[in-house]
């Protein structure tokens, strides 16, 4: 179940930061709707290095789509 705090609660921001783990954020409340979370910093690393490989594979996925190159053609580019 998630875990979900007014941000109010930040105020003793201790008891918030003792709930935060990895993989179990702490979502906070402004005017009863979601509007921030607290992830672990491990988390938020290994976030933004999926985000980033998530880019570079959809850049790889739109370059296939021009074509495939032969080997020998690979092999030429490389000076090989």
């Amino acid at each position: 179940m998630p875990n979900i705090r007014p941000v109010s609660d930040l105020r003793n921001y201790k008891s918030v930061l003792d709930e935060v783990s990895y993989g179990s954020p702490v979502y906070l409340t402004k005017n009863g709707r979601g509007d921030y979370a607290v992830v672990a910093m491990k988390e938020l690393d290994e976030l933004n290095a999926m985000k980033s490989l998530i880019k570079e594979l959809a850049k790889g996925e739109e370059s296939a789509k021009d074509g495939w190159i032969s080997m020998e053609e690979v092999e030429k580019r490389l000076g090989l």
